[in-house]
């Protein structure tokens, strides 16, 4: 499928076709509700509107599920990523209580919507272990035991993880969790929503969105929708210039696809309580580099993530395959080759869960979906849920929960922490540059050119792409992603194509021009 979102394909890139041909918007239009973004939180809240009785337009700058439902694992689990024990603390048990609930219904959300769909995605029901990484405390669990166990689910200790070969120790079973394909998920849901009358244009772009009273204007180049309500579903939120930004921090997360034989790993999602945790699942998997007289159904593919960093704070993505490869062969002796290796940006709240609902600069009907927290598949679709409720005029216990304008005490040290690494990246406009005569074909780097910082990119064809360094969200210098072949801004995780073009908000507008020149290596600037 078409991918806008980097140079590495996933899994779920691979395997899928989601509809592309699909013409941008050119003219005016009105609707009930504009949604901007067609991932999972976008896609499902459309649908679950127009099941409502909405008029609904879905703009997308990209085709659909060109963002990061593609890049997921794509893990359906309400045993949240940073664990009970913490969601108790920051939000209370009543908190804990309703974070349990809403994840456990997004995935019975997800079930039923592929069963009245007759969707073909590989969903399955199935158990998720939590177990100690290398010389963490029992503590661990039984503190997350009992959490867990608080907020109301049906959590189970076991003498370890079904892993013929691999012995995690005494660890934690949490029931009923879940996982499919993202992608053919997204395409049975895009496919429902357009039988069912809703609007969908891709490759259209959102420069502006504005309120007054009970009309919005969602505008690009050629084109304005007015809608009565609009939803943000674009990841981080394109229309939100610095609140949403200052609590969540954009994440780099890899991921390594190995096959191994059918059978030889239980079916079961699998965490660690490492920081930067690991996190395990199987997919059916067949390859054309499968050779013809062997059986393509006799592997599975053992899909293995971690190694997160900061986004466009560190460029070592070799390395963090590597050492996830490591780590999954020094416990999954039946791993054989290396079949996919993609990465993603996880939006990491301050608090450990999603920001959905108003925008939180006094808006009524400008909504926001954001802050996935390494749990995207269930976020987005508890933002469905939500958000549906909301526009509608529908009661809903977990509003509060999750408001987009909430503030959490016991935050403050990680909101603190956060903001200082993100005021000390400013600090790049005083270094040096590379020089641009090293600059290999089909790489990038960041130079000097007097008091401009300049994002440099070589094509293959030797000619030299100088854009502006400087975000234009809010000014950061980005820096070059040598695995997915993009400018990436290390202060709120804005992403830049090696031409300049917007692949990931908050930013909307493309990295300034500066130059296009031929240097061949070498020869100097």
């Amino acid at each position: 499928m078409e991918n806008d979102s980097g140079q590495s394909t996933s899994l779920w890139m691979a395997s899928t076709s989601l509809p592309n041909s699909v013409m941008p918007l050119t003219q005016d239009i009105e609707t009930d509700v504009c949604v901007v973004g067609a991932g999972i939180a976008g896609m499902t809240t459309a649908y679950l509107l127009r099941r409502a009785g909405k008029r609904v337009v879905v703009l997308d700058d990209g085709p659909v599920g060109g963002g990061e439902t593609g890049r997921t694992t794509a893990h359906l689990a309400n045993a949240i990523d940073d664990r009970y024990c913490e969601i108790e603390r920051l939000h209370g048990e009543r908190g804990a209580r309703l974070a349990a609930e809403s994840h456990t219904a997004a995935i019975a959300q997800i079930e039923a919507i592929v069963r009245e769909e007759q969707i073909d995605c590989d969903f399955a029901r199935l158990d998720g272990y939590l177990f100690l990484g290398p010389g963490d405390p029992p503590s661990l669990l039984e503190e997350e035991f009992a959490a867990a166990q608080r907020a109301g689910l049906p959590v189970r200790w076991v003498e370890r993880a079904p892993l013929a070969a691999f012995d995690t120790g005494r660890c934690l079973c949490f029931p009923d969790q879940g996982q499919f394909h993202p992608l053919q998920y997204l395409a049975g849901v895009t496919a429902a929503l357009e039988q069912a009358g809703g609007l969908l244009f891709t490759h259209t772009h959102v420069t502006d969105i504005e309120e007054e009273k009970s009309l919005c204007r969602v505008k690009g180049a050629g084109f304005t929708v007015s809608a009565r309500d609009v939803v943000v579903a674009t990841n981080s939120p394109i229309n939100n210039l610095v609140v949403l930004h200052t609590k969540q921090a954009p994440y780099r997360t890899y991921v390594i696809g190995l096959r191994v034989p059918a059978g030889s790993v239980t079916q079961a999602l699998y965490w660690d309580t490492c920081d930067p945790y690991h996190y395990v699942r199987l997919q059916s998997f067949s390859t054309s580099n499968t050779p013809p007289n062997e059986d393509k159904t006799g592997y599975n593919l053992l899909i293995v993530g971690g190694e997160d960093h900061k986004t466009g704070q560190a460029d070592d993505g070799e390395q963090r395959f590597a050492r996830l490869e490591a780590w999954t062969r020094e416990r999954f002796k039946v791993a054989e080759n290396v079949e996919f290796r993609w990465s993603g940006q996880v939006m990491e709240t301050v608090d450990g869960l999603a920001f959905i609902g108003r925008n939180p600069l006094g808006s009524e009907h400008v909504y926001i979906v954001t802050g996935d927290s390494g749990m995207g598949m269930t976020h987005g679709t508890i933002a469905g849920i939500l958000l549906t409720d909301l526009i509608t005029g529908r009661d809903n216990e977990w509003a509060t929960l999750y408001d987009p304008r909430r503030l959490t005490p016991g935050a403050l040290g990680t909101f603190l922490r956060e903001n200082l690494n993100v005021a000390v990246q400013y600090k790049d406009w005083l270094t040096p540059g590379d020089d641009p005569a090293q600059i290999p074909p089909g790489s990038g780097t960041v130079i000097r050119r007097g008091l401009l910082k300049v994002a440099a990119y070589r094509d293959e064809q030797g000619v030299l792409h100088e854009h502006s360094a400087s975000c234009t969200h809010l000014g950061c210098i980005v820096a070059w992603n040598s695995e997915e072949k993009t400018w990436d801004c290390p202060c709120h995780g804005a992403r830049y194509d090696p031409y300049g073009k917007v692949v990931t908000g908050p930013a909307t507008d493309p990295l300034a021009p500066v130059g296009q020149r031929r240097v061949e290596p070498g020869s100097g600037a």
